[in-house]
């Protein structure tokens, strides 16, 4: 299994001074996870946004390029918070979570679906702005990804049940 190859890890991760100080604290814990769950309204609000925009939904005075251009910074930034917080909360309970096969669902599916999924529409939506209608790729691309964070969200909430779904 995936997870039981990553337990050395997850045991030399979560004995770091920084995550054993986030693990002690009354207050560090709650902040990190109120900075990933900011982050992930942030980025995930921006993707959906453009997303919905993209399957022709939305503001109709600014393309999904205008928009995607407009909310570019607000999307990395949100994204920046999500990884930070998402790391710092992984490293307090490192070894549980490499075991827990919601929380490996979760990354299977984010960082090389999603999150490809999310730079391929940033790199070609200008391209598909220039059409007179959204391409039919535009819109699928669009759709993927909310089905992609959609099954990310899932998977999410149900980690803290993972190690009872075998």
């Amino acid at each position: 299994m995936v997870g039981e190859s990553l337990v050395p890890f997850g045991h030399w991760l979560q004995n770091r001074t920084f995550a054993l100080a986030i693990a002690d604290s009354g207050w560090a814990y709650p902040f990190v996870q109120a900075t990933h769950f900011s982050g992930i309204s942030l980025w995930l609000g921006t993707n959906f946004a453009v997303d919905v925009s993209l399957l022709g939904f939305g503001n109709k005075r600014q393309s999904p390029a205008q928009l995607s251009d407009a909310l570019f910074v607000w999307n990395w930034l949100g994204f920046g918070m999500t990884v930070l917080g998402g790391f710092l909360l992984f490293s307090v309970s490192a070894e549980t979570f490499v075991l827990n096969p919601a929380f490996l669902v979760k990354l299977s599916l984010l960082i090389p679906a999603a999150l490809i999924t999310h730079i391929v529409i940033q790199c070609k939506i200008h391209a598909w702005d220039r059409a007179l209608d959204t391409p039919a790729a535009a819109k699928r691309a669009g759709a993927l990804e909310l089905f992609l964070w959609f099954c990310v969200a899932t998977a999410a909430v149900l980690i803290p049940y993972g190690p009872l779904v075998y």
